[in-house]
């Protein structure tokens, strides 16, 4: 598990500098970007990108982990599709080959006549990643890996990514918008049960370098497995009345209309439904509320896990609202990672169906409940 774990995080850090890479090279970047069609667009978006960047961070993350790990290869699962559209038109399935130069030759007819862009690619795509990270050094833990799947968000919030804003001020430390909230999310599941174990999320645009301008980025992980609980960071404070929760600026307002009483009137509000957790897990909010199905496995799955390392979760919210009205006070139902839906195909196979609350103190998941039971539709 610990071999396993370092190996998440290098192949975040690995994908954050090829997401870094990308955005530095703005007319290349804007070459790369191809609209989502058919049963891979997200519903939820009227434009929903994918770029390169996406496709070849995926496929960087499953070759290294297939790599090392060959009991995990046909078990590393993502958003994207491999296959891109090059400026004439022409699929390209992109991939990771056995070589440098073989790469950069894939990625240059994707690019063309971009070479050497590709060759950037290319190096970046196979270069190794060297840790100086005592305290994953001091991880020891046994799990096979055999026993667990993954899932990659190569970049979330793409749209943010695509953006590139820079200035958007925070409020209470929580970036409405912007490139801060692109992230890489890896988290690893059960394939047996569902529930998440592992989860790495990369920020690789947390700031600029003062004297270089350049991007610097930075990461956080998480164990939650069997009785054992480990993060990269400390437990968030003790409850404190009254609680923050974030929302997408899409909610609706019969949820904003119930838990601005609860919140005194502060909700806050983000982009990325992996920064949204992440603004959790920092403590930055209490709870994220989605109340609709526009999430997807491999959103939540990475920050799950850290929230279960931290003592939190993230629940289903129709079905624990459902729980509740039926009078049933048990722990509410957490997401799963390893059921597909049925009657539906592409990316709402793995749909968060009926929202979700990803929360840290109990406490903060039973008042946002509780708010919530009485609206119409939830």
């Amino acid at each position: 598990m610990a071999g396993l774990l370092k190996a998440l995080v290098s192949a975040s850090e690995k994908a954050a500098d090829i997401a870094r890479l990308c955005r530095h090279e703005e007319p290349l970047f804007q070459l790369l970007v191809a609209e989502k069609t058919g049963a891979d667009k997200n519903r939820r978006f009227l434009q929903d990108f994918k770029t390169l960047a996406d496709v070849l961070i995926q496929e960087v993350i499953k070759h290294d982990l297939g790599t090392e790990f060959p009991e995990l290869q046909g078990h590393v699962g993502g958003e994207e599709s491999n296959e891109f559209t090059n400026a004439q038109g022409g699929t390209v399935a992109v991939r990771v080959c056995g070589t440098v130069g073989e790469t950069a030759a894939l990625l240059g007819s994707v690019l063309a006549p971009e070479q050497a862009a590709a060759e950037l690619l290319a190096a970046a795509a196979h270069r190794d990643v060297v840790l100086g990270d005592a305290a994953l050094d001091g991880v020891a833990l046994s799990i096979p890996p055999g026993d667990l799947a993954i899932w990659i968000d190569p970049i979330d919030s793409t749209n943010e990514y695509i953006g590139g804003r820079e200035d958007v001020a925070p409020v209470d430390g929580i970036s409405p918008s912007g490139l801060c909230s692109a992230l890489v999310l890896i988290g690893a599941y059960d394939r047996r049960s569902g529930c998440p174990v592992l989860g790495v999320i990369n920020e690789p645009f947390f700031r600029r370098d003062p004297l270089t301008h350049r991007w610097q980025g930075r990461y956080h992980w998480g164990v939650a497995y069997q009785d054992t609980r480990l993060c990269s960071l400390s437990p968030p404070p003790p409850p404190r009345p009254p609680p923050r929760v974030v929302l997408s600026r899409a909610e609706g307002p019969g949820v904003r209309a119930a838990l601005d009483p609860l919140c005194g009137g502060r909700l806050r509000f983000a982009a990325g439904a992996g920064y949204k957790m992440l603004c959790v897990i920092l403590g930055l909010a209490d709870a994220y509320v989605l109340s609709e199905g526009s999430t997807f496995a491999w959103d939540a799955c990475a920050p799950h896990a850290i929230l279960r390392a931290l003592g939190g979760g993230t629940v289903a919210l129709a079905e624990a609202l459902r729980a509740r009205r039926v009078g049933d006070t048990g722990p509410p139902p957490e997401l799963l990672y390893n059921r597909p839906a049925e009657g539906v195909v592409g990316a709402e196979r793995w749909a968060n169906r009926g929202g979700l609350v990803a929360y840290v103190h109990p406490q903060h998941l039973e008042a946002v409940l509780g708010a919530l039971v009485a609206v119409p539709g939830l």
